[in-house]
């Protein structure tokens, strides 16, 4: 077998192994949207199969992550999608429904969409993947105190949001 063809073995198996974590977390940092985060993990795919040689041995989901991030915060910048999140899901569940916490976590997620690209990268990176305030600062490309404002801020405002799509109790 070649040198190339061991090559794409080894990424043909990290793909397949990440692949919905992966595709999980750049749909939490699109906002939500599905079709952009396949878009943006195939756009970090192509990425590290060119630095795969380069970062095989070492940490291959981490250059995919800091890819992922910067792309969805310059993605972010550039465009405008044409959506418009909503506040409120159309159906509430009723009482003892099953569907209360997937209705919940969706809600967190539109919610989590509202919020600027970097402060929604920030929030994500550090609670959802759990990552230390440093590695989140370097995969954003900022300084550290720059990440915990933009992780507190996001926080705050996602609490804030969260509040205001509750509305008053029954």
């Amino acid at each position: 077998m070649t040198t190339r063809q061991l090559r794409a073995e080894e990424f043909d198996r990290f793909v397949a192994a990440r692949w919905s974590a992966l595709l999980h977390l750049a749909r939490l940092l699109t906002g939500g949207d599905r079709h952009r985060a396949e878009d943006l993990l195939q756009e970090a795919l192509v990425k590290l199969w060119f630095a795969w040689p380069r970062v095989a041995g070492q940490a291959p989901e981490a250059y995919v992550r800091k890819v992922l991030a910067r792309a969805a915060a310059r993605s972010a910048r550039r465009r405008w999608w044409g959506e418009q999140p909503v506040g409120r899901l159309p159906d509430p569940p009723g009482p003892g429904d099953e569907a209360a916490a997937v209705a919940e976590r969706t809600g967190l997620e539109v919610v989590l969409a509202l919020l600027p690209a970097r402060q929604r990268a920030a929030v994500v990176l550090r609670y959802y993947q759990d990552l230390p305030e440093g590695q989140v600062a370097e995969l954003l490309g900022c300084p550290l105190g720059t990440a915990r404002s933009l992780t507190a801020r996001g926080v705050a405002r996602l609490r804030q949001l969260l509040a205001e799509t509750a509305g008053p109790a029954e």
